[in-house]
């Protein structure tokens, strides 16, 4: 509708004498319901460029609209109102047709083709393999997995990807980690005495703690690292490899051993994690992949080719103050060693080369003073980087009684994802990190998410959705049932046409989310609907009415639920029947 009163528009603008080319009138929802349903500030935009009251440019509008009969049988009227807003009113029967419209649709209601055949690949969590998820990955990964369905039900095929590297420092102090917990495991002396032959047989050369019989001493090495990582996981993991090999990885040369046997076991910690949310990535994409296919080299050439690349003191710098930056950037330290924007640039290369339409990055706030350098290297390698978007999240705090609950990294000191969905559930921690815009710090409630009652936003949107299939089959239950003849013309109550008002506009809801990245806004939205369904389910009884009556606020009741399950399966929650 809002489509075919914005064509009638552009077709009367259109014929107006002085009217400056390209002008586009822009309808919005009324502020009050008295005042129609779609307004449009158009004849005051116009009025400078023709010299004329906006008044009388509206009341020229509104006469030739009615002359064209616009949207016939679906406008009851079109007003003039203030200093020349122009206000449409729908008829009741149109909002009947546009229930009738969603109870057709049922699952599918909301879902367009508006981006068929469109290819979107939307990059989130990409955390590296050096310990478990935790709760500031938890708001990326929602965030990242939300917006992939958003683009999936406006039609893109969505690839969701999670990018990391396993090489570099971290990694390395990684394995030294594990190594070192290895050693202590086995100094464990029920441990070691299981293992005997193996253990007293190990080289020398690490600082060492005497333990065993006197008969036959063993010295086990405790070579913990003073930077290492200390939280259980490295002590879990650890276990399992002396559970595994008893004392043979004693004899290991360096980490790469311990290394890799953490990143194969926190990464299946990480994808259990992601499981739980509902998260499955089609594709891990590895940083190392770029150096070995040498596109990092490559990239690092053409930016010279280009002349945006210099020398100075050993290092390698991008010209980027001459590109919107006020600093030069550098690329490549005096060491040899890549800065990570270099690999990031032949990363979002190949993005580009895989033939991705649009490409999503969810970065946390500490990235945003360096993902611009990326794009400044693309713009002058010639890509098109209106084709990348960048959402920025602000960071979580846990909040208990009214405090912060204070978390380190460092010190191991953090709560991790897992830890969190055990104590306030999948859907509650999917719903929490979206309710707030991702650009605003979220104080994650702790308190309010354990709540059973309307004061927790999941359990109200779920208890709606319960209360609908309870209402639903009550009302079968005294022998009513939607059917053909179920007469939605009988729904004129301003509570029903409110609620069927409110219900109508997900589909444009879902459109308007998506193409702003924003989930916070379905999420906010929702719980409009649900308090519209309250209204008018306190206004509107079923049970008592005639069958007419009562059939069709079934079908209204069946209309909400649809409306509240679509609603929530974009964003990952469930939408149960009983609670």
């Amino acid at each position: 509708m809002k489509r075919c009163v914005h064509d009638a528009l552009s077709r009367v603008i259109g014929g107006l004498e002085g009217t400056p080319a390209g002008f586009e009138a822009e309808l919005m929802a009324c502020a009050r319901p008295e005042q129609g349903d779609l307004a449009t500030n158009c004849a005051l935009q116009l009025a400078r460029h023709l010299r004329r009251n906006p008044r009388e440019i509206a009341a020229d509008i509104v006469g030739k609209l009615q002359s064209l009969r616009i949207c016939d049988g679906h406008i009851a009227s079109v007003e003039i109102a203030g200093p020349g807003f122009i206000n449409f009113r729908f008829s009741t029967a149109y909002w009947h047709q546009a229930l009738d419209a969603l109870l057709a649709a049922g699952e599918g209601y909301g879902r367009s083709a508006a981006h068929a055949g469109a290819r979107a690949l939307v990059e989130f969590v990409s955390a590296n393999p050096t310990g478990p998820l935790t709760v500031g990955h938890g708001r990326n990964a929602v965030l990242g997995d939300t917006i992939a369905n958003l683009l999936e039900w406006t039609g893109f095929q969505v690839t969701r990807e999670y990018y990391f590297n396993d090489a570099g420092r971290q990694m390395r102090v990684l394995g030294a980690s594990v190594r070192g917990r290895y050693h202590e495991t086995l100094a464990d002396p029920d441990h070691v005495l299981a293992h005997m032959p193996k253990v007293a047989a190990h080289r020398a050369g690490y600082t060492t703690k005497c333990i065993g019989d006197a008969d036959a001493p063993v010295t086990v090495a405790s070579a913990f690292p003073d930077d290492g990582y200390l939280g259980t996981y490295i002590t879990e993991i650890a276990a399992q490899l002396a559970e595994a090999h008893g004392a043979d990885l004693l004899e290991a040369a360096d980490e790469r051993t311990f290394t890799q046997a953490a990143k194969q076991a926190i990464f299946a910690d990480i994808e259990s994690t992601l499981e739980r949310l509902g998260i499955a990535m089609d594709r891990f994409f590895n940083e190392g992949s770029l150096y070995e296919s040498g596109a990092v080299r490559q990239t690092l050439r053409d930016l010279c080719a280009k002349g945006v690349v210099y020398e100075r003191d050993g290092a390698q710098w991008m010209k980027t103050s001459t590109l919107g930056k006020e600093k030069d950037t550098v690329l490549v330290k005096s060491t040899g060693e890549p800065t990570y924007r270099l690999p990031d640039m032949a990363y979002h290369r190949d993005k580009y080369e895989r033939g991705y339409d649009v490409m999503i990055d969810i970065f946390g706030a500490d990235h945003i003073a360096t993902y611009p350098d990326v794009l400044r290297a693309l713009r002058v390698l010639g890509y098109d980087t209106d084709r990348i978007r960048v959402v920025i999240y602000q960071f979580v705090s846990l909040m208990r009684a009214g405090a912060e609950v204070k978390m380190s990294t460092r010190m191991a000191n953090y709560v991790t994802l897992d830890e969190l969905i055990d104590d306030v559930g999948t859907d509650v921690t999917r719903y929490f990190f979206l309710m707030r815009s991702a650009q605003s710090h979220l104080e994650f409630d702790l308190d309010l998410a354990r709540e059973a009652s309307d004061k927790n936003p999941v359990f109200y949107l779920q208890y709606a959705h319960a209360r609908i299939c309870s209402i639903l089959e009550k009302a079968r239950e005294v022998g009513f049932s939607l059917d053909s003849e179920t007469r939605l013309d009988l729904l004129i109550h301003e509570a029903e046409l409110a609620l069927i008002r409110t219900l109508v506009e997900f589909p444009d809801v879902i459109t308007r989310t998506a193409a702003a990245l924003e989930p916070h806004r379905l999420a906010t939205w929702l719980r409009t609907a649900a308090e519209a369904f309250s209204r008018f389910y306190h206004s509107c009884r079923i049970i008592g009415e005639e069958r007419p009556l009562a059939t069709a606020r079934m079908a209204l009741a069946q209309g909400t639920r649809t409306v509240l399950k679509n609603g929530l399966d974009v964003l990952g929650l469930r939408a149960p029947d009983r609670m």
